[in-house]
């Protein structure tokens, strides 16, 4: 099962570079293409998710429990990264690429809590997809202008929408049998 984790992280890493790495393959499928990353996209999720949960359990440490009370903080603004992206709030003048930035935050999170070798894979592989997919905007499209300003109750949204999605995932967690809130 290790390998079909690492084939899905391969899978989600090569599907979104796709664009990136070989223009001359992506550009004459138009916008069909959007359609095949889109479920070499879904397949990776899954293979990523079988693989996880099948992997031989390999521990390579063991995390002291205070690094939950990180992870948890880590998370929390990753989330609140994703939702400012997208509702282009202050941090996004300072932040080129909040998403990617939260989604490495995430990954990091789960570094830090899950000393197994699948962890490890998955999460350091996302980690590494991440930090490639900015080198390579910022090698391929100069830096926007900031956008304006964003008005205090946008910003206030973000937070609320960090804080609701935190709580969703949190009992997406309980419910899969991982209680995330205490060490």
């Amino acid at each position: 099962m290790t390998a079909v984790l690492i084939f899905g992280v391969l899978l989600w890493a090569g599907a979104h570079l796709f664009k990136r790495l070989a223009p001359g393959l992506r550009a004459p499928m138009g916008e069909a293409g959007k359609g095949v990353v889109a479920v070499l996209l879904v397949a990776s999720v899954v293979l990523m998710v079988v693989g996880y949960r099948g992997a031989p359990v390999t521990v390579l440490w063991s995390p002291p429990p205070f690094l939950v009370h990180v992870n948890n903080l880590l998370v929390l603004i990753g989330f609140y990264l994703f939702a400012a992206s997208g509702m282009r709030t202050r941090i996004t003048r300072v932040v080129r690429h909040p998403q990617l930035t939260g989604f490495k935050a995430w990954a990091v999170a789960h570094l830090l809590v899950n000393g197994d070798l699948a962890s490890v894979i998955l999460f350091g592989g996302l980690l590494a997809w991440a930090v490639i997919a900015v080198v390579l905007i910022n090698r391929a499209e100069p830096r926007p202008a900031p956008p304006p300003p964003a008005p205090p109750a946008r910003e206030a949204a973000a937070a609320a929408g960090a804080v609701v999605a935190m709580l969703a995932v949190g009992f997406i967690h309980t419910w899969l049998g991982y209680w995330p809130y205490a060490g």
